[in-house]
């Protein structure tokens, strides 16, 4: 996968919330030379996600596009939506075409709803672009990324493979792997101090970017 590839299209989403998957999408987009584009954002007290990615992903200026939708309470989008008195369209969400590949980050997990008809995995079926899980390390992990490896797959939506977040847990990580019969892209630790640097020497050490080409 070169910068120059003008169909790669990458979704990120996670089996929860505030599992890393902004740092990870943040350090993906950096080593693709990509653009970055989260849908969605939900919460904007602080440091956005768009604005972390900015920060941390070490990309020209103009590569972290504008959300489709920015709503100002920390809930979920169709929850915050409602609050904004605000309608989120499943047609607003289209994609862009740019000539360099895309990192498109979810909110949340797949179930997220975006309103009280439609969720984060109605749009990705609708896109069938390929999707790499983010899963923690930590106790639970199992069943949440199990179950977002069947719901997935169940809607014949592509599945790049799995990319674990924290500490390394080796019995954990080959359990999710074998039962899920996924490809394990690699893993990002936590990261102290947590910068573009640090962000992007972690992604080139842990992650293998010939599987994650692969996806498409």
């Amino acid at each position: 996968m070169t910068g120059g590839d003008t169909t790669k299209r990458i979704v990120i989403t996670g089996t929860d919330t505030g599992i890393g998957k902004t740092v990870f999408s943040a350090g993906l987009a950096g080593l693709l030379d990509g653009f970055y584009w989260k849908p969605v954002q939900s919460g904007l007290d602080g440091e956005t996600d768009s604005e972390a990615v900015a920060r941390l992903a070490g990309l020209p200026s103009g590569r972290v596009l504008p959300e489709a939708y920015r709503l100002k309470s920390p809930l979920s989008p169709h929850r915050s939506a409602e609050i904004d008195d605000v309608s989120i369209e499943a047609a607003d969400l289209s994609f862009p075409v740019l000539p360099t590949p895309l990192v498109i980050e979810g909110a949340g997990g797949l179930m997220v709803p975006l309103n009280r008809r439609t969720r984060f995995i109605d749009i990705f079926e609708q896109w069938q672009l390929p999707v790499i899980l983010c899963a923690r390390t930590a106790l639970g992990t199992i069943n949440h990324t199990l179950l977002s490896i069947e719901a997935l797959r169940a809607r014949a939506i592509p599945l790049a493979g799995i990319a674990f977040i924290g500490d390394e847990m080796t019995d954990t990580q080959r359990t999710i792997v074998e039962f899920g019969d996924v490809p394990q892209l690699g893993r990002l630790p936590h990261l102290d101090p947590l910068t573009d640097k640090t962000l992007r020497q972690a992604m080139i050490a842990g992650f293998d970017l010939a599987l994650i080409a692969g996806g498409e």
